[in-house]
């Protein structure tokens, strides 16, 4: 069975950062793609970033303002957030995908406000 447990989250000030941590139970592999999804209420849950062995990808809307990165030892990936946004508000969700089944994590709350 795997689990994931996101921390991390807060409220930020506009042009703050943040870094979330997702700590895995379980077989993960390397290979395994892990990421980071967000959703604010009303909407559909949506693509941050995701990360496999070695190739990254980004949401238009993060790129080059996040970074994710991962440690296949500690069985943990992490979100560097940088220049938040008001908009980069929501709910941070840690996944993995391993087969067909997807795992998700109990979200941490991220607000970027004054």
């Amino acid at each position: 069975q795997v689990q994931l447990v996101e921390s991390g989250g807060g409220l930020v000030q506009p042009g703050g950062s943040l870094r979330l941590s997702c700590v895995a139970s379980g077989s993960i592999f390397r290979q395994n793609v892990m990421g980071w999804y967000r959703q604010v209420p009303g909407k559909q849950r949506e693509l941050v970033a995701t990360i496999n062995s070695i190739i990254t990808n980004y949401a238009d809307s993060v790129k080059g303002r996040f970074t994710i990165s991962r440690d296949n030892a500690k069985k943990m990936v992490y979100l560097e957030m940088n220049s938040l946004k008001p908009e980069d508000t929501a709910v941070y969700y840690c996944n993995v995908k391993i087969g067909n089944l997807n795992y998700w994590g109990q979200g941490t709350q991220v607000t970027v406000s004054s």
